[in-house]
């Protein structure tokens, strides 16, 4: 989330020092949201069901998770540095009853990963505890940092998510009672959040005007309904939850012993769900738009075969997000679908650093190339995204290793040309390659025969919605919410200082 002091190398010297960090060895993708999930359930185990419904939804953050549980106006909570099943076990879930819950899985953005950043963010008021659970990142958070400072609330942490909790704490401590006092912070907030809260009376969801980031509502078979919120459809499916719906932009569901209450707090919605999180940061089989996004993956790759067709012998897939589109590909273009890549899926987790001569060899750490299926052969390797494209030539050298006689590259996505500033790690733009090389100086520095992106205008149209109803602003800049200029400025002096 948004720091709210600058990070330095001398408070976080393992950030700037450890070669792993470097631009060089980073992920050639955008890195992952943060997941939330939430249920009011009274007498069930909702820390377990949260424990479950934060495995699946483990994709969008490894780097810390928390559960808090109410149980009156009594909260307990527990929440570390790591994997769901790291932080978690038997014991520690036995030591949360409640009758709702509120969890989140973490991966920080421009913020420092500590544990003091892990959520949810638990806050006092005077009608009692909330703990809330964010995924998305504030624009005005200098400006709301300020309003807090000077009402003498102490930030114990450097997340925009606290700072949300402590607006509510403030309106509410003011004499609002729970709605009106989120409502009122909600308008002080602009950027991305959707939002999982929990209180000692029930739990809320909320999303932003833009509806940035995901947030579904399901119901659990039980008598009476019960209640789950969740950032993906496969985090209900998990615990036996039933998709209901949406929550939609603008809109606060607050779920009580009484059921659920719909409130739109913001009139002017504009609906903008980022594209990437059904590109590429969404499980293939959450639903989105009554569809699975496998689908909708196929049918990009469909697409791409059909703008930028090459002749080849085998297609595969970069593991596991280019998968779809690559079948999608092989069924329009008629070219042998294969799997010519092996994934390590456990090598980023290590503790244990690599040695240069390791990491050197890059890709291999993480993607290994099927020799016997390559060699001789024509590829098309299709991906979702390009970023800095340093691992795509690793990945596209060690293709020509293991023998392969031509490489083509096909992407999924338009050219990643501008960073996202609501809730996604992306570079500043000098480090995005697209924003400062063609596609064929591209093509010539990532060593490939081919290289083509899918067309802006195909990533939309195929999903068979509204075209204006996603924000696309890594492509195009054009930012939905607006982006103050300290906040551009910011991303490419953190840039400098974590790498």
């Amino acid at each position: 989330m948004i720091p709210i002091h600058p990070v330095t190398s001398d408070e976080y010297p393992q950030l700037a020092n450890n070669p792993i960090n470097s631009p060089e060895n980073r992920p050639d993708k955008p890195e992952e949201a943060c997941g939330v999930f939430g249920i009011y359930a009274p007498e069930q185990d909702v820390a377990k069901l949260t424990y479950f419904g934060l495995y699946a939804l483990q994709h969008r953050g490894q780097e810390s998770a928390g559960i808090a549980t109410f149980e009156g106006k009594l909260v307990r909570h527990h929440k570390d540095m790591g994997l769901v099943s790291q932080v978690f076990s038997e014991s520690v879930l036995d030591e949360l009853p409640g009758n709702l819950a509120v969890g989140h899985t973490r991966y920080s953005t421009t913020g420092s990963s500590r544990k003091v950043n892990a959520q949810p963010a638990i806050v006092e008021t005077r009608l009692g505890s909330l703990a809330l659970a964010h995924n998305g990142n504030l624009v005005n958070t200098m400006q709301l940092r300020e309003e807090l400072l000077k009402s003498n609330f102490n930030l114990l942490t450097s997340t925009d998510s606290e700072m949300i909790a402590i607006a509510i704490a403030e309106e509410i401590n003011a004499g609002a009672d729970w709605l009106e006092g989120s409502i009122r912070a909600f308008h002080r907030c602009q950027g991305a959040f959707s939002l999982v809260i929990g209180t000692p009376h029930g739990i809320m969801g909320v999303r932003d005007p833009n509806g940035i980031r995901p947030l579904v509502i399901g119901t659990l078979d039980s008598n009476p309904v019960r209640y789950v919120l969740a950032s993906e459809t496969c985090a209900l499916d998990i615990i036996g939850a039933e998709y209901l719906r949406d929550v939609e932009p603008g809109e606060l569901v607050w779920i009580t012993e009484t059921g659920l209450a719909s409130f739109h707090w913001n009139q002017q919605p504009e609906r903008k769900l980022c594209i990437f999180e059904m590109i590429y940061f969404a499980r293939p089989d959450s639903i989105m738009h009554n569809e699975s996004l496998y689908s909708y993956r196929m049918r990009l790759g469909h697409r791409i075969a059909q703008e930028s067709p090459v002749d080849a012998d085998i297609v595969f897939g970069v593991p596991d997000s280019g998968i779809p589109a690559a079948i999608g590909f092989s069924q329009a273009s008629g070219i042998p679908y294969v799997e010519g890549l092996i994934k390590n899926r456990y090598v980023g987790r290590t503790f244990i650093q690599p040695t240069q001569t390791m990491r050197e060899s890059g890709i291999r750490m993480k993607l290994n190339p099927l020799k016997d299926v390559i060699n001789g052969k024509r590829v098309i390797i299709v991906d979702d995204s390009i970023v800095r494209g340093t691992t795509s030539r690793k990945l596209i050298k060690s293709l020509r290793d293991a023998g392969a006689t031509e490489v083509h590259m096909r992407i999924s996505s338009p050219p990643v040309t501008h960073p996202c500033f609501y809730g996604i790690d992306t570079d500043s733009q000098d480090h995005l390659i697209a924003a400062t090389k063609s596609v064929q100086e591209i093509t010539k520095q990532l060593e490939a025969d081919t290289l083509a992106y899918l067309s802006w205008e195909g990533m939309l149209e195929t999903t068979r919605e509204d075209t204006n109803s996603f924000c696309s602003a890594c492509f195009t800049g054009d930012y939905p919410v607006t982006i103050p200029e300290h906040m551009k400025r910011s991303k490419l002096i953190l840039e400098k200082v974590v790498v």
